[in-house]
Formats: C-alpha cells, structure tokens, sequence
C-alpha cells in the first residue's frame, strides 16, 4: 500500500509534455512510485484531483528567508502559492559567516537592501553560528513545509574578512586567499553556490553600495575558482543589467568564469524605461557566453518589477513632502484622522517633495505610471487606468486625486507602480523573456520588500494570468508555465531530483483547482516578530501540496507536517 495517491488529475508533469487528464500518482517514501491511469495501488491518504491539475511543486531561486527560516517553520507567503523548494542568500546579503560584533550591521544591511524589518530580525533570529558551515548546521536542525537550500553571501563575507575597508576596499592577496577558502568551505558544507550584488540600487543604511559591489574581475575569478575546487554551484549576481546601470560590462567577466570554471552564473535582468530595448542586448552576449560554452542564465519576472504605495506601505507620492514627515510616526487610524483635515491635506499639496533622485523622483511624480491596485489585482493594466489619465478625465489635479485615493478604505488602499519590466505598457517584452531559452523565472524576493512589494505570490500569477486570463496579448502554454517553474529552476541548481512527475522523483506536488485559482489583493499584517510589518497575498485554488510525500496544505490551511529540510548540494537525477 502507498503512502498517498492522487487520483484522476490532469497531470502536468513538468518536462512540457502535453498534459494527461485522469491520471493516478502513487507515492511512497516520499517519492513518486507509480504514474498512470487507473492504478491498482490504494493509499493511507488519497486525493480525488478529478477536473483538477496535478503538478510538481514549484521550486523558487530567488527568496530572502535567511532569517526567517530560524523561527518561521511554514515560510509563508511562498508556501501559500506552491513552493515546494526555496533557495534563499541572494543578492550578497545575508547572516554568516558573522562574529557577533558583527550581527547589527548584518541586519542593518539586510534591512536597508531587502526592506525587512530590522526590529524582527534582532528579535526573531537565535544566532547558533559563526561560520557559515555552522549556520548550515544551525538550519539542518530545523524543519519546514518545503527544502531550504542557501547562497554563501559576498557582504558578509568581505566584512568577516576585510572589516571596515569591506565596503569600499580592494582586498589584499592574504583576504583573497582568505575569502576563496571560506567560499570554498561553505561549497564543501553544501551550500548551492555564491551570490554577489552588482546594483547601485542596494545600499546601506548610510547609503553606500554594498559590500562586492565594484569588486574587480579578479575577485570574482578567485571567488569562483573556489567554487570549482569544492563542487561548483551557482554564482548568482543581483545586476543592473538591462537598468543602463554601471556594469555593463560585467558580461565578459561572467563568460570567462563561466568558461574557464564551469560554475553556474545567473543573473537580475529586467527592462528600464529609459532604454526599453537595452535586454535584448545584453541578454545576446550571455547567450554568446554560452555558446562559447559557459552555463549562464538571465533571471527574469513572470510579472512588472514594481513597488506598491500606500499609507501603510515604506513609499508614497507624499512621503518626503514636510508636512507628511511627522504624521508618518502615527498609527495608521491616528494618520487618516489627520490627514482628511482640510487645512493638513492643503499644506501637504502646496508644497514640494524634497526627494531629489531620479528613482524617488518618478515615485513623487510618475503618476502615469502609477495604478489603483483593487481587490482582484491587475499587473498590467491598460494606459487609461493610470492615475494621471483618471485624474484628466475627472477634470482633477493627480496630486489631489492620488491624496485621496491613499485615504479610501481607511488609509489601506494601495497604489501599483511598475518600476521595470513595463516600459510600453504592456507585458509583451515579458512574454518574449519567459520563452527565451537563456531565461530563468526568478525574482520573486520571498520573504523580502515586506513593505512594498509581496511578489512571492508570482508562481500563482504565473499560472492564474498567462495559462489562462491575460487578454492583453498572447498567453503561454499550461505546460511551459509548468516547465519554467519547475524542473527548469531546478535544473538551474542542478537539483535533479525534483520538478518532474515521474517514478523516482521526489513526491513535491501540487493539486490545483485550476478554475479557481486567483491571487487576493495585498494586505498589510504585523505577524513578525516584534510585529513587524509586511504585506501578504494570499491565494484561492490550491487544494493540496505536497512535499517529501506528505500533504503539508490543505486547501489553503496548514496541516502541521513539515517534511522540509536544508538542502546540501546538487542532487542527482532518479
């Protein structure tokens, strides 16, 4: 007898076969045993998945759990939305090594560049390490609804080895010597691989890029190299590539440590406004790379890279106008009170943002850009929608309108900004990126921008809106959307044993109402610890996921299992 059977789903098994309507699943052990119509086998827990698709679970590279996995044993909102497999320590940041002199800044960083709340990481995280092979073991000790698997993450790195002169000095021979072999033990410990930022967007509290910013060429081999001499891994690089930021060029270092190590490099790409076809340019060289023989791939968004404003949320129109300043430190009832007094709103509207930077610049003004966000979310919405073309048709100034669009609802309505990734106002671009075959889904930041963004929900998005409700333009097929989120992600980290319906995979599944399936509007909680704030975006449709061959959701609901565990390196094909 099995552990567990699903019976008479459309299997969508991942590999973008064609998808298999009234087919059973049998598992056991925690892998999938038998695949077919009608098995014979019975289970102790069965599913009817009749009219329903049968999926594997979705397999996530690019979230910020570091901290939360040390008191968060469910790693919500990613597991609302099917992730089965996380892969967290991106964009350089995260906790080890660290002595303990070191904590502060370390969360201070994270804060500053991933937007989570600095108070709930001081109290939430119970520090058992020091070097990073100790906070593997610290992670290898707890248990969740899905497999963990971590990044060793360059800002930390330098500022164990280099300390003050981290953020912006060169690093001596003896501290590249010293980080390599660090790099290296983490490799040995089972870590997936290395990551590094390259954005002007992540700065400190201060505001100085961070750690590994404009570390040079040679930092980046030396780093790699270690990787190679203890089991290779992915070298994941947070980019401004496709921004028009400084590091255009770092294709060709990529493509020679590619090349000459064999490691795996992904990377941030996404469209800017200001040069909408500059993607297309970049993303050919890293394809040219990998015609030379590299392994490389482009992370790309299944949905615009944007921010959402509002009263509750880190950014609004109104946020450095004098006035605002002070009310910001109120509670969210004591601020609306204030702000729908006649005489408050007037001065708020008659004075000037004292933002001055080209970013906050379109977040005070860009209202052209900026959208209503309602209780079914819309992540592209039509040109006629934007603030601006509401604001002209109701005769209104767009300062006024947005003012009081941010009051209704009592101060929690949100406004969607696209920062990239919508350029024409469409998601055209972005279709064409989620075929391409040097892409990989990716950013979905789990975990991280609680206060402005909740894009851990995308793997619902990627299923709900392009398999089945965009009218915009063309849809992807059920299957490919399958594909690009599961075994292609996990390929990419060479986790071969998962991502696939098929006898000897891991049993990480899901069972989905597919008719049903949507995504509910953003809401802000205090549930962190500390109650620190962030926003969560539930969804409708999944009736079970399953992870190691037990069922840890139920429609909607916990179940209490947690079969998740670190993960130690590449795993193997069945």
């Amino acid at each position: 007898m099995a552990d567990l059977v699903i019976r008479r789903g459309t299997v969508v098994d991942g590999t973008g076969a064609a998808a298999r309507v009234g087919v059973d699943v049998a598992v056991e052990g925690g892998r999938i045993t038998e695949v077919g119509p009608r098995l014979t086998t019975k289970g102790h827990q069965e599913i009817d998945a009749e009219g329903k698709l049968v999926t594997p679970g979705f397999v996530d590279i690019h979230t910020h759990y570091d901290g939360q996995v040390t008191w968060d044993s469910e790693l919500t909102p990613s597991a609302w939305h099917g992730v089965t497999t996380t892969v967290m320590g991106n964009c350089g940041v995260g906790f080890a090594p660290a002595r303990p002199a070191e904590r502060k800044w370390l969360i201070e960083l994270m804060e500053s560049v991933e937007d989570i709340p600095g108070s709930a990481l001081a109290e939430g995280i119970e520090w058992e390490w020091e070097s990073f092979p100790e906070y593997l073991d610290a992670l290898a000790k707890r248990r969740w609804t899905m497999d963990v698997g971590t990044h060793v993450p360059h800002s930390p790195l330098r500022a164990y080895v280099m300390g003050e002169r981290a953020l912006n000095g060169e690093p001596t021979a003896e501290d590249l010597g010293h980080m390599a072999n660090l790099v290296g033990d983490g490799i040995a410990a089972g870590a997936l691989g290395f990551s590094t930022s390259r954005t002007m967007l992540h700065r400190t509290k201060d505001g100085d890029p961070i750690p590994g910013t404009f570390a040079g060429a040679e930092e980046m081999m030396a780093l790699g190299q270690a990787m190679a001499a203890n089991g290779s891994g992915v070298f994941e690089i947070a980019s401004d590539m496709g921004l028009g930021g400084k590091f255009g060029d770092d294709v060709q270092w990529m493509r020679g440590l590619a090349v000459d190590t064999g490691v795996t490099i992904t990377y941030a790409l996404v469209q800017n406004d200001r040069e909408p076809e500059s993607w297309r340019e970049v993303l050919a060289k890293s394809m040219a790379a990998r015609e030379a023989g590299g392994r490389i791939f482009a992370q790309v968004a299944g949905r615009p890279a944007g921010i959402l404003m509002g009263l509750q949320t880190s950014l609004n129109p109104f946020k450095a106008h004098p006035t605002y300043g002070p009310l910001d430190r109120l509670s969210l009832a004591e601020r609306v009170a204030e702000l729908r007094k006649p005489e408050v709103k007037a001065a708020i509207l008659g004075e000037a943002t004292r933002w001055r930077s080209s970013f906050n610049h379109d977040v005070a003004h860009g209202f052209h850009k900026m959208f209503p966000l309602g209780a079914e979310p819309d992540y592209e919405p039509a040109r006629e929608d934007s603030i601006a073309e509401r604001a002209k048709r109701a005769g209104r100034d767009p300062y006024e309108f947005t003012y009081d669009l941010l009051l209704e609802r009592d101060g929690k309505a949100l406004i969607f900004f696209p920062l990239a990734d919508f350029a024409y106002g469409t998601l055209d671009a972005t279709w064409e990126r989620l075929q391409h075959e040097g892409t990989v889904n990716s950013l979905s930041d789990g975990g991280a921008h609680c206060r402005v963004i909740c894009d851990a929900s995308t793997p619902t998005f990627m299923l709900s809106y392009w398999a089945r409700d965009r009218s915009r333009g063309p849809k992807l097929p059920i299957e490919h959307v399958i594909k690009r989120q599961t075994s292609d992600t996990a390929a990419v980290y060479r986790l071969f044993d998962r991502g696939v319906i098929a006898p000897g995979y891991r049993a990480d599944l899901n069972v989905i109402d597919f008719d049903r399936l949507s995504i509910e509007a953003p809401h802000m909680v205090h549930d962190l610890p500390a109650e620190g704030p962030r926003l969560l975006q539930r969804a409708e449709g999944y009736t079970a996921t399953v992870c190691a061959g037990e069922v840890t959701w139920r429609d909607g609901e916990a179940t209490g299992a947690l079969p998740g565990r670190l993960l130690r390196g590449p795993k193997v094909r069945p």
